[in-house]
């Protein structure tokens, strides 16, 4: 199951103090409703999410135009996220032409952000090591999908545990409750065997796991781990990756 949150849809006005239209050369009182009238727009909602949620959903182009439109996620359509991170690379131009390249990392993955124009100055303190927040619209280029950043804001590293502990409470609520020893068995064994299968990577990362297996709770999970690390079926070389003990 895909673990989905998001924040509400925002508001902002515009008012436009002006006349509007022009007729015969003449600036004409119009009764179109922008003027002098409060206008409101709605930004899309800005998803929370794991980077390696938003890497398996699929590119969405237009189909007259072939522009990326959005990222289809389970039942939705992602085109602006929230996402908290560390930026592990950043990368400024030389020359005329200015813009800015972050590399981010919640530990599920990595995504880029990409800052043109204007908005270089804005983010030009971003530093390679932060913890960040960054809130922004997808966008893709070359196949690759990545964020146009709204928000960069840096946080305190404990955040990302923070992020981290509300994914695992809401994909608790929604994981149905397995009682059944046989299904209990059926997980043991697809866990043992990606355990096995990273056997040339130098093991596998708990993260990664519970990613991989999306209908079944990070508490089986965690749980079943435990029962074979007691079992010297796998060790645990370093904290957070397991191996095969075989």
């Amino acid at each position: 199951m895909l673990l989905i949150n998001f924040v509400e849809k925002e508001k902002f006005s515009i008012t436009f103090p002006f006349p509007f239209g022009r007729v015969g050369g003449k600036t004409k009182n119009s009764k179109i409703k922008m003027p002098g009238e409060e206008q409101q727009f709605k930004r899309n909602i800005a998803y929370k999410l794991k980077i390696g949620d938003l890497l398996i959903g699929k590119p969405i182009f237009d189909s007259e135009t072939d522009r990326f439109s959005f990222v289809e996620l389970g039942d939705k359509k992602i085109i602006r996220v929230n996402i908290i991170g560390n930026i592990v690379d950043r990368y400024e131009s030389e020359g005329e032409k200015k813009y800015l390249f972050f590399t981010l990392d919640d530990g599920s993955g990595q995504i880029k952000l990409r800052v043109f124009g204007d908005d270089v100055n804005k983010f030009m303190g971003v530093r390679q090591g932060q913890t960040i927040i960054v809130i922004g619209n997808l966008r893709n280029f070359n196949n690759e999908t990545y964020i146009l950043p709204e928000i960069m804001k840096e946080q305190d590293t404990r955040y990302l545990l923070i992020r981290k502990l509300e994914f695992e409470k809401i994909r608790s609520e929604n994981s149905p409750r397995i009682e059944d020893k046989k299904q209990i068995i059926a997980i043991k064994d697809q866990i043992l065997e990606k355990i096995k299968s990273s056997e040339e990577k130098g093991g596998l990362e708990m993260d990664r796991l519970i990613l991989e297996l999306r209908n079944v709770s990070s508490e089986i999970i965690n749980q079943e781990i435990k029962k074979m690390l007691e079992e010297g079926i796998i060790f645990e070389p370093r904290p957070g990756v397991v191996r095969w003990l075989g």
